[in-house]
């Protein structure tokens, strides 16, 4: 099981050394999350460039500077989190390498991730359960796939953690190396990380519901509209009412497929919404929110009324 990040910088560069939960073997491997903390430890450790591992030649105690560059990454736009379930999302990217490097190897690994705020000083990382895969599509380039698996009740984020978070990759050879051997040669091990890759939203899962009543009604008798925006807390793993947020109360005809919106309400310090309108012709209403930076858009299920 993992556990929620809590990261340091090393040599003004991203150490990850708190995510040395084992995880599942890689093309037979067997690397653990702790194995490539030590690895990256010591190339942050060896540099003295606080964006990224320096290309300097290696000692006894330091990976050299592998020859692998990641390009062409590709993400979801948005991750919903609510309080419970494990979310998985796949993330793809090209790697490409010197003519040296074997991404078939079973000492070779890599896999993305994504953290939270500057990559020198991440507030918190997110990665997988399992290390990625790599298809090699020319002598020099490979396809790669991996996943970022978020469990929001083992308490891997914290509320301020939803908006927007980069992403980043990272390689290792270990050419033949035991990565878990105390006597392993660090001068024979090849690392290479990036940051500042691409982006995607963590967004605090919301939902949204409606009341209309009474009903039946009679034609020219007033509505009321009631209903609730809420939203996950990460931190108490239920759910909240969001409140002060502007959310739009829509009416759809009955046999027509168009909602259109009546008026724009804001919702209470528990975020409930009440509102009434006059009551004119058979249809639904629903409410509707726009979403924002940690908070991704929702739609209530919509509330037929029958008008008499």
């Amino acid at each position: 099981m993992r556990i929620r990040a809590t990261v340091a910088a090393v040599s003004g560069a991203l150490a990850l050394s708190a995510l040395a939960a084992p995880a599942a073997q890689a093309s037979g491997d067997a690397a653990s999350r702790a194995d490539i903390a030590k690895v990256r430890e010591a190339a942050h450790a060896a540099s003295s460039d606080k964006a990224a591992f320096s290309a300097r030649a290696a000692t006894y105690d330091e990976p050299y500077a592998l020859n692998v560059t990641f390009s062409n990454f590709k993400i979801a736009k948005a991750i919903k989190v609510g309080t419970s379930n494990r979310v998985t999302t796949k993330v793809t990217y090209t790697l490409t390498h010197g003519a040296d490097v074997d991404v078939t190897a079973l000492g070779f690994l890599t896999d993305p991730f994504l953290y939270k705020g500057s990559f020198a000083a991440p507030q918190n990382v997110l990665i997988g359960d399992d290390f990625g895969h790599c298809k090699a599509t020319s002598a020099t380039k490979a396809t790669c796939s991996g996943t970022i698996d978020i469990r929001p009740k083992d308490g891997e984020l914290l509320n301020a953690d939803a908006g927007t978070w980069k992403a980043g990759a990272w390689a290792i050879a270990f050419n033949g190396e035991d990565p878990d051997s105390d006597d392993l040669d660090m001068a024979e091990v090849g690392y290479a990380e990036k940051g500042g890759l691409g982006t995607t939203k963590v967004q605090r899962y919301s939902k949204l519901t409606v009341n209309a009543s009474p009903e039946p009604v009679k034609k020219g008798k007033t509505l009321t509209v009631t209903g609730k925006l809420t939203r996950a807390n990460w931190e108490t793993n239920k759910y909240a009412g969001y409140t002060k947020q502007p959310v739009k109360l829509q009416f759809k005809k009955k046999g027509t497929s168009t909602y259109t919106t009546l008026k724009t309400i804001t919702t209470d310090a528990k975020g409930n919404l009440k509102t009434t309108v006059k009551a004119s012709v058979d249809g639904y209403y629903r409410y509707s929110f726009a979403g924002n930076t940690p908070t991704p858009a929702v739609n209530s299920a919509g509330d037929f009324i029958d008008v008499k």
